[in-house]
């Protein structure tokens, strides 16, 4: 029977949501509990995506193989649990099959276009065994794939999604579907105007869940995670730490694109588009209550959360040759736009320009952007330096740049600290330091303790 679904929500798990058994029913438990969740969006198992990541580095064949046998232990030990085990289990083989034959090839053509379709295997894996999880008990549920409605260019790796597509598919080859039955269906991947698959990003469920939400203009976005909401900082670095029970969308991009892990930065985006809330709450305790962030709070505080991003590179590029300010900064920027690097937070004087490269993530340590092409350019037209060990700290808060005791309430707490850099002014919500590593918590336990707590 056809129903229809004005006010929808679109629930989305996370890997530790997924992880096992146990951890797919209590997700379940979550989706049933509420008539309004009609879509959901899964993140792969935990620890699945690193070893697709690991297994398109083309590895030799004994590695590859053990690789192999873990990804199938982790699926049968959920497969082992279900009541009727067999299809979805012959389903789940064919699908590491194409996993192993894939990474096979990655061996002698390692590319990104593999890599996307490699990585992909997880989500697909994740949704298959959710939608038998939900189907045990006896609701009808409904598998998508979501490549056939998330269009994006063909950046793989980090494509960017092409919104006005998505919202045409989305209303017409998901909307139907979720009249009629429970939808489950995949984050992190889409497809390219070829059909090829790709990939938001790490951590890009989120934002796969939020840009649904915008296609199907939903009343909610419920990211289910391991942690019961938003807190003032990392709880693991500062067991002080407390929950922000409402979050302003300004508060909540400033903290994720800062650092702060609960939240993939561009999620907000198109909950700001449409001023759709976005509740943050943990699957295995979701009476625990959670973070909701929305366009407004009431009577926000000055000081409201810090963020902490390791491994931060100094790139600092000084002129030479005596040309105009004007002219070298053009150029510099000129070269940073060819190479695809992103601009992140940057300082400014007459002859010089200190900027930030962000590398978390990678297996180097350094920004992989800084390639020895990119190196070469800018020396030509600058003295290059490079310091590498660094952090970023982040204040977030409220008109910071009106806070006229705001410096002396932070800076005075950091004066053993080498701070190498600050960015403040460009945004009122946030005002972001460089630190040596090694300081970093440090720092942050000390600004927690005088200005959150």
């Amino acid at each position: 029977m056809t129903r229809n679904y004005p006010q929808i929500i679109v629930a989305k798990f996370g890997g530790t949501s997924v992880a096992d058994f146990d951890a797919m029913s209590r997700s379940a438990t979550i989706v049933l509990a509420d008539k309004a969740v009609r879509l959901v969006v899964l993140s792969a198992s935990a620890g699945v995506t690193n070893l697709l990541v690991e297994l398109s580095g083309g590895l030799e064949s004994s590695v590859r193989q053990d690789k192999i046998d873990t990804l199938r232990t982790l699926q049968y030990n959920i497969i082992s649990r279900l009541k009727q085990p067999e299809a979805i289990g012959q389903e789940i083989e064919r699908l590491i099959d194409n996993i192993s034959h894939l990474a096979a090839m990655a061996v002698d053509s390692r590319s990104a276009a593999l890599c996307d379709e490699l990585v992909s295997h997880g989500e697909m894996m994740s949704s298959l065994l959710f939608v038998e999880v939900l189907r045990e008990r006896e609701v009808e549920t409904q598998w998508f794939d979501a490549r056939k409605v998330i269009r994006t260019d063909d950046t793989f790796g980090c494509a960017a999604p092409e919104i006005h597509t998505i919202a045409e598919l989305a209303e017409k080859r998901l909307r139907p579907r979720i009249d009629q039955a429970l939808v489950v269906t995949q984050g992190f991947i889409g497809s390219d105007a070829a059909g090829q698959t790709t990939t938001l990003g790490r951590g890009g469920s989120d934002y796969t869940a939020s840009l649904l939400a915008e296609a199907l203009q939903a009343a909610r976005v419920d990211i289910w995670t391991d942690v019961a909401g938003i807190y003032t900082t990392d709880p693991r670095i500062v067991p002080q730490a407390k929950r922000i029970d409402t979050l302003s969308f300004a508060e909540a991009s400033e903290m994720a694109v800062c650092g702060a892990k609960v939240l993939h930065p561009a999620t907000l985006l198109p909950a700001v588009r449409k001023n759709i809330p976005v509740f943050v709450g943990s699957s295995a305790q979701p009476r625990a209550g959670g973070t909701l962030v929305c366009r407004d709070t009431q009577e926000p505080p000055r000081y409201r959360a810090l963020a902490l991003r390791r491994q931060q590179t100094l790139l600092k590029l000084t002129c030479v040759n005596g040309q105009p300010a004007h002219r070298f900064l053009a150029e510099i920027f000129a070269i940073l736009s060819r190479h695809d690097v992103a601009l992140d937070l940057v300082t400014i004087s007459e002859s010089s320009i200190a900027l930030i490269l962000n590398a978390t993530g990678s297996t180097s340590g350094q920004a992989e952007t800084m390639t020895t092409a990119l190196l070469t350019e800018l020396s030509s037209y600058s003295h290059v330096e490079i310091e590498t060990g660094l952090a970023l700290v982040s204040l977030i808060g409220n008109a910071l740049a009106q806070a006229p005791a705001m410096c002396k309430e932070v800076f005075a707490d950091l004066d053993t600290h080498a701070v190498r850099m600050i960015c403040h002014g460009a945004s009122s919500h946030a005002l972001c330091f460089l630190l040596p590593a090694e300081c970093a918590e440090s720092a942050m336990k000390t600004l927690h303790r005088n200005l959150l707590e």
